[in-house]
């Protein structure tokens, strides 16, 4: 496991010794967090990049495949 380091203000420090929680853990949780939202958001961005050269379909195509699909049952 990585160790890395944060300064943060001595009032700060001050106010975390008050309370019984598990201040690492925490902060893995959050890095955590954060890093898959920013996948999301670029995986969502590429997604966007890929439709966006793409030909759009002729009007009707999803309710002509909506029609055929329920007529072959």
């Amino acid at each position: 496991m990585a160790v890395i380091s944060v300064r943060i203000p001595d009032e700060l420090k001050a106010k975390m010794k008050k309370y019984d929680i598990n201040w690492s853990e925490e902060i893995r949780k959050f890095i955590a967090s954060r890093i898959s939202q920013e996948e999301k958001k670029r995986t969502i961005e590429m997604m966007h990049k890929l439709l966006a050269g793409g030909t759009p379909a002729k009007e009707g195509t999803a309710k002509r495949y909506v029609r055929d699909d329920r007529d072959s049952n």
